[in-house]
């Protein structure tokens, strides 16, 4: 066996990455490659991961995040960063809490009959025993973080951060207990965030109803989507510009069913040209009433219990769920005279993101964080360019988000999260936040000795706030934290940029001093093929696990990054899969090429005299190490992939390996064969193992599994060097006159497609040349054309110069390319070929014709089959046109 043979041995005959991925994903793990030290002399670059639910399981949304990450984390190790990527997982303070007690549903058991201590036992045993599976998931991915400092929001570290960060809030007095609007989910009993709110679009009704006006005549109607709400109406309110109300602002109406008198108010907030123009004000059911309420100092009326039942406020309809309340009250309006019309109404209704309840915006007393003072210094840091989005015009939404922000409820009706650390003394009002161990033994207020905590429980968002400083060991002043805070870059979705980006940035501006990150690169949301969000609902999800097992990480990891553009929404096409996959299959079988052609090569061997071919190939990779590292460094990732595809496949495999094999085989007759041969390994070996290094950040498998079978210095492609640009192996020249030859090549080899000449069968080309430069270059490349162009010879003329009978002809820049068709074809049979298949082009134009015709079709037809056949009929005719062509061009030699 050949030294090249042996080397060839170590890849398989077939790409599988089942085996590969694996090997590797151990093997780095083992030897600590993916581990950061403080002390590395490199420049910081440190990320942390978006933290995943602990009850989740990988989707594409993580598959898509943590490839973005991975490839950033891959790059900056192999340019010398001194790289830190955190992982961890969120606690999912409802999802969490929900599948335990789905769980003790089993088992007849409620939360309650365990009590709250036993039921968090529960809860814990459920993290231990299920809680690890996304994070395995995470590394089938291949993403190479620092698993040695993995954290989770609920560890002891990340507690105390919490704490800390609350009660540091509370002295600034910056968080309050108040009585405020918020999202309360009658089902899990609990309020949620606004993020947790998800809006769907229904089929509903707009009710309008007559509001009586009293001390006078006449009424207002209003109009509304929820009827059940108005029992707790405390006015109705117009625009103050609105003419045709100027008369009763300051005047009462009536509430219907509840014979209640209620103000008519002015307020901006109002739409003149909605509805009537006139609208009721809920002020404990409607976050903006609740808004309107404030300014008019409007009371606020619950006639909701926290089960959407109808409670004493209510009146009549006391005791009624909701929506039975809602069919009552109607039903009543309507009978008393009060219900004018009914329309049809289509409405965004908001629903809990847990259990599809729909949400009831209710007043009620909460743990707030004060966010104006928070929000300021958030937005400066925008402005001065500290903090900078990627694509820029998020920062627009960012901005807008915070300029018009509101209190932030952060109270969680749960058993698990983090408890608000607040006492209350069980006599009186006095309550004391600080650390459990600080709790007074006495009330300083009335002398009482009993306090009970805060049963409440913090919004998860307000822990994974603190993630880029309290993952890094804060409040404690720890070697991570003081090398990797700010982190160098956020990568995460377009859809958290409120709930999560901009809570971290002000939580870290406020307890740092700094932004927690430099750059926040923005990446779309993962669609189907047909451009819908994927759901369970629709059935249209995607299992990234099922794809790794059949196609492999690589192939998943660089099919969704090639479809990237920053910010962007990605459509998922499984086709895509099948051709991300044949280009690893690619590269592989090139890779194997190589491997098997390096009989005699000796890595401290100078090179010798370099081909055009050699100094194309050079150049073209020159500009690709320029072109990926430019555009990685921009977050154009997709380009960055796209432009190695493009060359890997094209440049080097199509092109650069076939125009090397007479070299490698010994049928070059230029000069020396062994000289000529190693040149080409030379210059094989040099591009194959770059563009692994600038391949090994998006499919990192492949590319080790490659890399290790070369000549090369190291132990793993992972800390290989990033390649560096040569502007000395940039050669426009060479570029050009390449570019020449591949031209003419391709008008040959299409010229033959045209004609189905079989690939092996040759024959002579002859070329006629317009000026003396173009002969040099031609002569030049006539090895490349003979061989690649399937030519017994080549015969070069300058013009003007006969045109050769019975030949087909192409141009490219300025060279006459001739076919002569004697040694190639039988133009006669060619001739009644092309005439056969011309009469059935003609016969399937005129069948479409006449269906398209048809009147009868076309009404009957669906739009979709009447468009299937209209392309139908152009691609018949474009067919026609195509035969007539080649025809003609034969008759007429």
């Amino acid at each position: 066996m050949t030294t090249s043979q042996k080397a060839a041995s170590g890849l398989s005959t077939t790409y599988d990455p089942g085996q590969v991925e694996k090997k590797w994903y151990d093997h780095w793990q083992e030897q600590g490659y993916f581990t950061a030290d403080p002390n590395h002399p490199g420049q910081p670059f440190s990320v942390v991961m978006p933290p995943p639910n602990v009850t989740g399981s990988l989707h594409l949304g993580h598959a898509l995040d943590n490839t973005l990450q991975d490839i950033l984390v891959r790059y900056k190790r192999m340019q010398g960063f001194n790289v830190l990527w955190v992982p961890g997982t969120d606690h999912a303070g409802i999802a969490t809490q929900a599948k335990v007690e789905e769980a003790l549903a089993k088992e007849n058991v409620s939360k309650y009959d365990l009590g709250r201590e036993a039921f968090l036992e529960r809860v814990w045993d459920w993290k231990h025993q299920y809680g690890n599976r996304i994070t395995t998931q995470l590394r089938t991915l291949g993403t190479s973080c620092d698993w040695s400092r993995e954290r989770f929001t609920m560890d002891e570290g990340c507690s105390e951060a919490v704490q800390a960060v609350f009660i540091r809030l509370f002295e600034k007095g910056l968080i309050y207990r108040g009585h405020r609007i918020i999202n309360w989910c009658p089902k899990c009993q609990t309020t949620i965030s606004d993020i947790e709110v998800e809006h769907q679009e229904r089929g509903g009704h707009l009710w309008h109803i007559r509001y009586p006006v009293i001390d006078g005549e006449g009424e207002v109607v209003v109009a509304t989507t929820r009827p059940e709400t108005m029992l707790g109406d405390t006015a109705v309110a117009v625009h103050p510009d609105d003419s045709r109300y100027q008369h009763l602002i300051g005047k009462m109406v009536r509430l219907p069913l509840l014979d209640r008198a209620i103000p008519v108010i002015a307020d901006a907030y109002v739409d003149p040209a909605f509805g009537t123009g006139v609208v009721k004000i809920t002020p404990a059911h409607d976050p903006n009433d609740f808004e309107v309420g404030l300014r008019h100092q409007l009371p606020q009326i619950n006639v909701m219990t926290k089960e959407a039942y109808m409670n004493e406020a209510a009146g009549p309809y006391a005791g009624m769920e909701r929506y039975a309340c809602r069919k009552q009250l109607v039903a009543d309006l309507e009978a008393q005279g009060y219900l004018v019309n009914i329309k049809e109404h289509i409405h965004a209704v908001g629903q809990c993101y847990r259990c599809d309840t729909v949400v009831e915006p209710m007043v009620s007393p909460q743990w707030f964080v004060r966010m104006q003072p928070l929000a300021e210094p958030a937005m400066e840091a925008v402005h001065d360019g500290r903090l900078r989005f990627v694509p820029e015009r998020f920062s627009k939404i960012y901005l807008g988000w915070l300029e018009n922000i509101r209190d932030w409820c952060i109270s969680r009706q749960l058993w698990w999260g983090h408890r608000i650390p607040v006492w209350y003394c069980d006599d009186c009002d006095y309550l004391y936040c600080g650390t459990a161990d600080g709790v007074p033994e006495v009330c300083p207020k009335c002398g009482a000795t009993h306090f009970e905590q805060d049963p409440d429980v913090l919004d998860t968002w307000f822990s994974s706030g603190l993630w880029p400083f309290s993952t890094l060991g804060w409040p404690e002043k720890t070697a991570d934290l003081e090398r990797y805070y700010p982190t160098s870059v956020l990568v995460t979705g377009r859809d958290i940029i409120f709930f999560w980006v901009a809570r971290m940035v002000f939580l870290g501006m406020e307890f740092m001093g700094e932004v927690p990150f430099r750059e926040v690169f923005i990446h779309g949301l993962i669609l189907d093929a047909q451009g819908r969000k994927m759901s369970k609902s629709l059935g249209n999800g995607i299992d990234p696990i099922e794809v790794i097992e059949k196609y492999g990480a690589d192939t998943l990891r660089f099919m969704l990054v090639t479809a990237n553009t920053p910010g962007n929404d990605i459509r998922f096409h499984m086709e895509r899969l099948d051709a991300t996959r044949n280009f690893a299959n690619k590269i592989w079988n090139a890779a194997r090429f190589v491997l098997m052609n390096l009989d005699g090569y000796e890595s401290h061997q100078p090179h010798g005299e370099r081909t055009l071919a050699d100094r194309w190939i050079l150049s073209r990779y020159a500009h690709l190490v320029d072109d990926v590292t430019k555009a990685l460094d921009s977050y154009d990732v997709g380009d960055a992939a796209s432009r190695i595809y493009e060359f890997l496949w094209s440049e080097f495999c199509d092109w650069y390996i076939e125009l090397a094999k007479p070299r490698l085989f010994g049928k070059d007759n230029s000069g020396d064969p062994e000289q000529a041969r190693y040149a080409a390994q030379k210059v094989l070996i040099h591009v194959l193992r770059g563009t692994m290094q600038l391949l090994h950040p998006f499919m990192p498998f492949l590319t080790e599994e490659i890399w290790q079978q070369l000549p090369r210095h190291g132990k793993t492609i992972m800390r290989a060097p990033w390649p560096r640009l040569s502007e000395e192996a940039q050669d426009s020249e060479a570029e050009a006159q390449m570019s020449l030859i591949m031209e003419v090549i391709r008008a040959i080899r299409n010229l033959r497609a045209e004609l189905n000449v079989a690939p092996g069968k040759k024959a002579a080309v002859i070329l006629h040349v317009a000026d003396e430069g173009t002969q040099k270059v031609i002569e030049a490349g006539l090895s490349y054309i003979q061989n690649l162009g399937s030519a017994t010879a080549v015969t070069v003329a300058m013009l003007p110069a006969p045109a050769p009978s019975g030949a087909v002809t192409a141009i490219v820049s300025g060279v006459q390319i001739f076919l002569p068709l004697k040694d190639l074809i039988d133009i006669n049979k060619e001739i009644a070929r092309l005439s056969k298949e011309l009469a059935n082009a003609e016969n399937e134009i005129k069948r479409l014709s006449g269906k398209l015709n048809n009147a009868g079709f076309v009404a009957k037809a669906p739009a979709e089959v009447i468009a299937k056949e209209k392309e139908k009929l152009a691609d018949a005719e474009q067919k026609k046109a195509a035969l007539q062509e080649r025809l003609d061009a034969l008759q007429n030699l």
